[in-house]
């Protein structure tokens, strides 16, 4: 890891993290607190993904949509108008609707093969953002003057990544840039995710293996077609087994690549210090844990 000992990490000038985890259990919490105090450079993952890697993708969708409306598309094709997304660290919805969900077109939903085809744009798109890390860290602290940066990775970060492989390039590129920090869950966390996905579900990106067995599987239960499935009820069905896949993964990351929090104590930072506190205990419990050398 980049920070040894706590001790290395309260005396460091310049420190590092790198938070990962569920959606809503508090990285962009942390990351907005952090920002706010004015001494550290935020870095979004999705918010890259959704400006420099697919925000043509987003706006040329826009644009296949207004070209069905007479009046846009006059528009459009004598550049009278602009049509761009809007996406925010606070808002990716521009991003979350072109990634989609598969099924019924009736209800909102894509054909599964357009649908696999954004998710594997969205994949790269992902890996792309990740390895701009490093360089975001440099241009935060020589453009701007930032000493202390803090990477806000998306909830699917496990999804590109093998924490088992010691030669990973993502996760090598990352490790050496930042001290990577798991935001780690309880089931009653867990519970409160699903009910709240369930309330609305929202697109999310998969690994291809794992996308490939559930749609398959859930066609099978349900018996339906592929344009009679419910998009919503295909993402809810989807949802707690994602969250089981993912949870081994994240800890396989947390113990070969990082150290890991508890998002309980996540939910009582207030300030950066407090924020600082938390890192330093959590590599001391790291630093006990540890099997002896030899």
């Amino acid at each position: 890891m980049l920070y040894r000992s706590a001790d290395d990490w309260r005396a460091a000038p310049r420190k590092r993290v790198l938070l990962f985890g569920m959606s809503g259990l508090g990285k962009t919490h942390l990351s907005n607190l952090l920002r706010a105090s004015g001494d550290w450079f935020h870095y979004s993952i999705d918010y890259r993904i959704g400006t420099r890697y697919m925000g043509e993708h987003i706006a040329d969708n826009f644009k296949r949509e207004a070209m069905k409306v007479a009046l846009l598309r006059d528009l459009l094709m004598t550049d009278s108008v602009h049509i761009t997304s809007n996406i925010t660290f606070n808002n990716l919805a521009p991003l979350s609707t072109y990634l989609g969900k598969p099924g019924d077109p009736g209800r909102g939903g894509l054909p599964f093969a357009e649908y696999r085809r954004r998710q594997d744009q969205h994949r790269s798109a992902e890996i792309a953002a990740l390895l701009d890390t490093p360089h975001f860290i440099e241009r935060a602290h020589e453009l701007y003057g930032y000493q202390h940066f803090v990477c806000d990775s998306g909830g699917s970060i496990c999804e590109v990544v093998d924490p088992e492989n010691p030669a990973d390039p993502v996760l090598t590129a990352l490790s050496g840039a930042a001290l990577m920090v798991w935001i780690e869950g309880s089931d009653h966390h867990t519970g409160e995710l699903v009910r709240r996905f369930d309330r609305a579900p929202k697109p999310m990106y998969y690994q291809p293996g794992f996308l490939d067995a559930a749609w398959q599987d859930y066609r099978s239960e349900t018996g339906l077609a592929e344009a009679e499935i419910d998009p919503d009820a295909f993402v809810r069905w989807t949802y707690a087994r994602a969250l089981a896949h993912r949870q081994p993964i994240y800890a396989a990351m947390a113990r070969n690549w990082g150290l890991r929090i508890g998002a309980e104590a996540v939910a009582e930072v207030e300030t950066p210090a407090d924020f600082i506190t938390l890192i330093g205990e959590a590599l001391d419990r790291a630093s006990r844990d540890a099997p002896a050398p030899g």
